[in-house]
């Protein structure tokens, strides 16, 4: 080998190995039930169990039951459907996709949740390519999903769920959470076209038809909120004379109704009175 070029083609093996994805060796889910993961590395990172009881989530009874079944057969190996969980912000949807998930998790050892980022949607084939080889169960749950980039996206979500020519894993059931029941962005059609943004459309109505269970959050009335704030204030000691006077207050303050409202209520209530509460 000519000396001269010696010094150039270490550095150039050098490169290759930085720009190489990193051998971080077969996925361990031993010792969480949660994990979050990074596409870029391959890693799945665990996190600590979601301390919300599904029993403190009130005002979605028919939600939960509804879901809570679903997830259960799909924990005992039965037949089950890909759910997607939408409506208005801040009536919990994402909250009792976990709390169910530790619940169900309580009676099947073998079963994780993987959280994914809504922007990496796009490696979801890879990810249930990974793991359909795993002998646990998996809930991948994608948060606040939507396509704002467009088709590739939706692509590529319909591809992880369909599965290709082997079929989808039977291992993965696949939790999305949405403000819009069609998942589908607030794009200008000035910028993309009118054919594009109705061909974009399409694809992206029909990843919505891939999902089996659809579970609505409607608004909460008035009645469902204060329900909301008793069932909180009776699970976690609280008490105040005005409670419901000041649980109303609170949400005109905050501009509406919602789970999320009546959660943030009995925090300020809870640090006004120096009780601890588990979020």
């Amino acid at each position: 080998m000519d000396p001269e070029l010696k010094p150039v083609l270490e550095r150039i093996a050098e490169a290759l190995e930085r720009l190489a994805p990193p051998n971080i060796g077969p996925a361990s889910f031993d010792g969480a039930c949660l994990f979050r993961h990074d596409p870029d590395s391959g890693a799945f990172h665990p996190a600590p169990d979601y301390p919300l009881a599904l029993e403190s989530l009130v005002g979605v009874d028919r939600q939960k039951e509804r879901f809570l079944e679903n997830l259960q057969r799909f924990a005992r190996g039965l037949p089950f459907n890909h759910a997607l969980l939408w409506g208005v912000r801040g009536t919990g949807k994402s909250s009792l996709a976990k709390a169910a998930f530790m619940a169900a998790s309580r009676e099947a050892a073998d079963l994780k949740l993987v959280e994914v980022d809504r922007d990496q949607v796009t490696a979801l084939p890879g990810l249930f390519d990974l793991l359909r080889a795993r002998p646990e169960r998996f809930v991948v749950l994608c948060d606040d999903l939507s396509f704002e980039e467009g088709a590739a996206a939706a692509k590529a979500l319909k591809s992880a769920l369909e599965g290709g020519v082997s079929g989808p894993p039977g291992n993965v059931l696949f939790v999305a959470t949405s403000n819009r029941r069609h998942l589908m962005p607030r794009t200008n059609t000035e910028e993309r076209g009118l054919l594009a943004a109705a061909e974009d459309a399409e694809e992206e109505v029909s990843v919505s038809d891939r999902f089996g269970l659809w579970v609505g959050f409607p608004p909460m009335d008035q009645a469902t909120y204060l329900a909301a704030v008793q069932g909180y204030a009776e699970r976690f000691g609280l008490a105040a004379a005005d409670l419901e006077r000041r649980a109303l207050q609170w949400a005109q303050l905050r501009g509406g109704r919602s789970g999320r409202v009546a959660w943030q209520f009995i925090r300020d209530l809870a640090g006004e009175q120096g009780k601890p509460l588990p979020l």
